[in-house]
Formats: C-alpha cells, sequence, structure tokens
C-alpha cells in the first residue's frame, strides 16, 4: 500500500528485503549484486517478520532475494564464508535465525568470518523492543537492563553491531552494515539484531530507499611518502623474501606478484589464506611459510633480512610463534589495505590495495633483481622440498598392492591421491585438524582459488558447510571437501541442504577414531595423547583406552542422503574419487587412515606453552625442549 508518492509503507521485514536486493558492488568497472541470497532458520522470533517478508519476495520476484534452507545456524554462517571468500568478498549472503539458541547458535560462525575478514551479514530476531510481553519466550533476563539479550554476545565478534528498535533506525543502521560488508580494511560478520515485534510493523519508507545502490569496492594506492620508504628498504636487501598472504588473492593480485616476482627474483613464501598466490612449480615460489611451512620457505626465511609482507596479518603459524624470522637486523615492508596490519613487526607501513601496491613497487623497482646466487638458492631449496612431497605423497603407494589386508593408509597418501584428484581447478575444502598443516606444506595449488582452508579460527565442522558455499559460487569446479571424522560428527549435516538444493560436493571423510592432531600435539607437550581417541571407557583402567567404537559415519553419511564409497587401498581411494568426479550427486569417500602417521616436518616452532612442573617425565622432558625454543622469540622492533 502506497503512502505517497514519495513513501512506500512496509514492514521493517519487507523494507530489509527490499532494500537487500538493490544492494551492488563494483570494483575495476564489474558490477554484481552483493547479496547473493539468504539462508534462514525460522522460529518464532523471524517466520512473521523477515520470514514473511522473504515469502512475499519469492511470489514477486524469485531472483530478489532467494531462500536456502539451512540446517544449522552455524553451518549457514560458514556456508556464506565459503561464498564470499570464493568471490574475493565482492558478494555475500544474510542469514536469519530466530531469537534464542538459534541466534547463539551463529557466533561461532560471526567469529570465524570476523577473523578471517570476510563479510557475511546476520540477521537474528530478538525479543520484544515495546517489552509488553516481556519475559517472552527464550528471553535472557538480565536484572541489570531491560535492553540486553542473547544478541549481545555477537557484539564482539561482528564489525558492526546494531539493534533495530525502531522502523525509522533501519536506514541508518542498512548503510552502516553495507559499508562495513564492502569494505576490504573493515569486512566481517555484520549483525543487524530484529526485534521480532519490530519486524512486522510497518512504516512509511522514502522510495530512495530503495534505489539501486551500488558500492565502490576501491583500490588504495601508496601514499607516495611510505612508498619510497618501502623502496629504499628493500632496494638495500641481500636476502629478501615475500610472505603473501590472503589479500594478494582477494584483491586478484596474483598476477602482479608474479611478475614482481619474475623482475626482481624475490622469492615469494605463502601462508595459509595466501596459498595459490603463485603456482606450485613458479620458479621463485618457495611455498608455505611458519609453523606448518616448508623447509625451502623457512630457511629463506630465517636468512632474510628484509620480509615483504603483501595482506597477511603474521599470525602466529606464520611467524612461527615470531622466531622464524631470526636475524637480528631483520627489516619488514607490510603492505596491507589495514592499516592495522601493515602497521606490524614496526615495519614500513604501505596502507594500499595489494595489486595497485605490487604494480607501483615494480615500476620504482626497475632494473634492480637479488644476486643471481640468491635466485638459485630459492629454486634448488624449493625443489629439494618437492622430493620430500614426492615421498610423503607416496608412502605406501606401490607396496599397496601387496599390502595385508586392513593395512591403513597414511594421511599424506590421502592428501596426495586428493591434490590429483584436484587437477588444475578443483578446490579443496579443509579446517581443523591435522591435515590444514599437512596441506599448508604438501598440497601443489596451481590455481589462485584451488586451496580454501580456513585457518584464522581453525574450526572443526567448517568444511561441509563451506564447501556448499564454495560450489554455489563456482560451480562449474570440482569441490573436494576434506574432512576427518572428529570435525564430521561436528556439523554435517549441510549435506542435507547440498542434497536438497542439487549442489554437487565430493566429501573425503578421513576416519582415525579420535582427534589425531590434538594426539599429537599432546605427546609433544607432555600430555600423553590423553582423551584424544574415540575409545570405549576400560572397565580395568577406568580411561578412555578400550576398544574402538562401532561408529560408521559412511552409514550416516548414507542417512542424509549421500551417496557412499568405502575405499580401503590407495588404488581404491583415487577410484572412489574418479567415480565421485563423475557423479551428478554429493558423494562421500570413506577412507580409514593410520592416527599414528606423520608429515614432514617444517622445522619450525609453534608456541605452546606447557606445563612448568610435573610428576610425569614426558612432561618434564617436554618442558625442558620448551625451554630451549622460548629465547628465540623475538619483538621485532
Amino acid at each position: 500500500m502506497s503512502a505517497g508518492e514519495s513513501s512506500v509503507r512496509l514492514t521493517v521485514g519487507q523494507a530489509l528485503v527490499r532494500f537487500l536486493a538493490q544492494q551492488w558492488a563494483e570494483r575495476d568497472g564489474v558490477e554484481q549484486r552483493f547479496f547473493a541470497g539468504c539462508f534462514g532458520i525460522f522460529g518464532h522470533g523471524n517466520v512473521a517478520g523477515f520470514g514473511q517478508a522473504l515469502a512475499e519476495s519469492a511470489h514477486r520476484d524469485p531472483a530478489e532475494l532467494p531462500y536456502f534452507q539451512a540446517r544449522n545456524e552455524q553451518a549457514m554462517v560458514h556456508a556464506a564464508v565459503g561464498y564470499a571468500r570464493m568471490k574475493n568478498r565482492l558478494r555475500a549472503f544474510a542469514c536469519t535465525t530466530s531469537i534464542g539458541p538459534g541466534a547463539t547458535n551463529l557466533v561461532t560462525g560471526a567469529a570465524l568470518a570476523t577473523i578471517n575478514r570476510i563479510p557475511v551479514l546476520l540477521l537474528p530476531g530478538d525479543i520484544f523492543s515495546t517489552r509488553v510481553a516481556n519475559p517472552v519466550l527464550q528471553e535472557l533476563e538480565d536484572p541489570r537492563s531491560y535492553d540486553v539479550s542473547v544478541n549481545d554476545t555477537l557484539r564482539p565478534v561482528s564489525r558492526y553491531w546494531d539493534r533495530i528498535n525502531r522502523p525509522e533506525q533501519l536506514i541508518p543502521a542498512a548503510l552502516a552494515a553495507m559499508r562495513v560488508l564492502t569494505d576490504p580494511a573493515d569486512t566481517g560478520a555484520v549483525t543487524l539484531a530484529l526485534p521480532q515485534d519490530v519486524q512486522a510493523e510497518s512504516f512509511d519508507w522514502p522510495k530512495e530507499f530503495f534505489a539501486r545502490r551500488v558500492w565502490h569496492v576501491g583500490r588504495p594506492v601508496p601514499e607516495p611518502g611510505a612508498l619510497d620508504r618501502a623502496v629504499e628498504v628493500i632496494r638495500t636487501a641481500q636476502r629478501p623474501l615475500v610472505v603473501a598472504g590472503g589479500g594478494v588473492i582477494y584483491s586478484e593480485a596474483t598476477e602482479q606478484l608474479r611478475e614482481f616476482a619474475e623482475l626482481t627474483g624475490v622469492p615469494v613464501a605463502e601462508t595459509q589464506a595466501g596459498k595459490g598466490s603463485l603456482p606450485w612449480n613458479h620458479p621463485s615460489s618457495v611455498g608455505a611459510i611458519g609453523a606448518t611451512g616448508t623447509t625451502a620457505a623457512n630457511e629463506l626465511a630465517r636468512e632474510a633480512d628484509v620480509v615483504i609482507g603483501i595482506g597477511t596479518r603474521y599470525s602466529d603459524f606464520t611467524t612461527a610463534s615470531r622466531t622464524i624470522f631470526a636475524r637480528p637486523d631483520v627489516r619488514f615492508v607490510n603492505i596491507n589495505v589495514t592499516g592495522f596490519d601493515a602497521a606490524k613487526q614496526a615495519g614500513e607501513s604501505v596502507v594500499a590495495d595489494a595489486r595497485a601496491a605490487l604494480t607501483a613497487l615494480s615500476g620504482r623497482l626497475a632494473g634492480w633483481a637479488v644476486d643471481p646466487a640468491y635466485r638459485t638458492r630459492a629454486t634448488e631449496l624449493s625443489a629439494r622440498w618437492q622430493e620430500t612431497v614426492d615421498e610423503a605423497y607416496g608412502i605406501g603407494r606401490e607396496a599397496a598392492k601387496a599390502a595385508k589386508p586392513g593395512q591403513l593408509l597414511a594421511q599424506t597418501e590421502v592428501l596426495g591421491a586428493v591434490n590429483d584428484a584436484a587437477g588444475e581447478r578443483g578446490v579443496v575444502i579443509n579446517a581443523a585438524g591435522s591435515m590444514p598443516g599437512e596441506l599448508h606444506k604438501l598440497f601443489r595449488t596451481r590455481d589462485p582459488k584451488q586451496y580454501h582452508v580456513e585457518y584464522g579460527y581453525s574450526c572443526m565442522g567448517y568444511e561441509i558447510a563451506a564447501g556448499l558455499g564454495v560450489k554455489m559460487a563456482d560451480p562449474d569446479r570440482e569441490v573436494i571437501v576434506l574432512v576427518g571424522d572428529g570435525s564430521y560428527l561436528m556439523l554435517a549435516q549441510e549435506i542435507v541442504t547440498a542434497v536438497q538444493e542439487g549442489v554437487k560436493l565430493t566429501i573425503v571423510l578421513v576416519q582415525n577414531h579420535g582427534y589425531a592432531s590434538i594426539g599429537s600435539l599432546s605427546e609433544s607437550v607432555g600430555s600423553e595423547r590423553f582423551a584424544t581417541s574415540y575409545r570405549y571407557r576400560n572397565p580395568k583402567t577406568g580411561a578412555l583406552d578400550g576398544d574402538v567404537l562401532p561408529v560408521d559415519l559412511a552409514a550416516n553419511a548414507a542417512s542424509l542422503g549421500a551417496d557412499v564409497i568405502r575405499a580401503g587401498t590407495i588404488d581404491e581411494l583415487r577410484s572412489a574419487l574418479d567415480k565421485a568426479r563423475e557423479a551428478t550427486r554429493t558423494t562421500l569417500v570413506h577412507v580409514e587412515t593410520d592416527p599414528l602417521g606423520e608429515a614432514p616436518s617444517s622445522q619450525a616452532w609453534w608456541d605452546v606453552p606447557v606445563a612448568s612442573v610435573s610428576t610425569l617425565e614426558a612432561t618434564r622432558r617436554a618442558r625442558e625442549e620448551y625451554d630451549e625454543h622460548k629465547p628465540a622469540q623475538r619483538h621485532y622492533l
């Protein structure tokens, strides 16, 4: 119903749907609708407001803001993150939930999105703004204030948070939300808490609120003085090293990085988010860096006199807990669209878009290059590491044909088979556990979007949901989800959504009957793998060291609608991956691996404090080793 020529009467829920449908993002002259759709689960807190608005929108125009039915609120945020990451943060999803557990289930997903700097819009229902029915179902009664609800738990994990207590508050809040979602330097989870009574309240909205709005995603150029200082430092370097982070990929600067590396001869190491910045076999690529890095990258890092960080936030894994850049006189040049990250390590700060900065640096460094002997050394170190990868991928491959029945595969063998199956453009997805570290150092990336490992939050349960989002973002790519049994048990429900939507995934379920990563870590810190295996409680010892539990996760996946293939040998695994690639439905490949298998060492350290006193001999030995490494940590001042 129209309220006049300049306004239109709609509910808050209806107005928000129309607003979101008219938001566009533009970079480099290419415009695209920002919101690909809305994931949701409905309850009393959103069904009559935002849910009604989505239903009405589906009648008016199904393409306006398509709705996708999720099975778990945390998982739908993971799916949204997978999609936005694949789209280089230029498109995103909204996620709507009811008040109560639906809203608090968003917290983990929101933290993951914000830590990884990925845009997602969260629209949880909230308590009554009018308070006439208080306390309503699922309301948290805080005696200090009636204005507190469970949605306040989303404040610290959101880049922008607001509660819409009056319809007119939606206008500035929605614009502020879009500002954050489309700002590469400030993006993450955005939360608009929607009181359930306000969602259904009508208001005369100015028509301009629903006009097509294009948000420009710019490429900030380096400030001339900052660029001068960076060039001066780089020109003095004898052993420089680039650390390429996720910003290289999000800014679509991989071609500019390749040109910079070929022009100057500076070797390139990669973070988890930056893996794929160069193809694995490029002469300047030395692979992963840090606690999960290659020996090539880490040896060069220890010798580096200048570290050029591009789009990296220098996490503890990247810096090996501030031990890997070992030279006393090491200096840093930090290129980042976020000033907060550019200022780290007391380096020369260049606040700029990665592509713009690399273009400017290449122009200013024309005629300068590293000594040919240094370039050769980097290439030789990388080649030596590739021999290590060949060995890791090939463990037992020939022997498998003659192996005893029931012999378990090494996890690195599984990764090698997946690497081959991914081909030139297939995407591998993984998150927590031992596999991210092994993938970081071993996986051979050929394409910038081929490697999708969530390691900012290292969140168990991310993989399958993210696979759904990735495949929705780029349906032409083969998507291979690598998930361990522990992570699968955390969050596997979005298999149902994938089946429902006809989104085909290949899921490789690596079953080792426990928490392999934490088991290894537990052993290294003297905790003797305590409570890290899935076992019956032993009546004799009282500990969880009895027989293996009779859990059949392959059968579980089949019950959720996936096709299932069981593989026991490397040949069976490769055959299963071939069948899964040709399939048209989501297929899960189940493979058991040796829980005690080890990947090649990165020869780097990670700071995990060890008990300073203990009655356990294993702990005392671990503490001695910890005390040996601790003095190597630096402040990089």
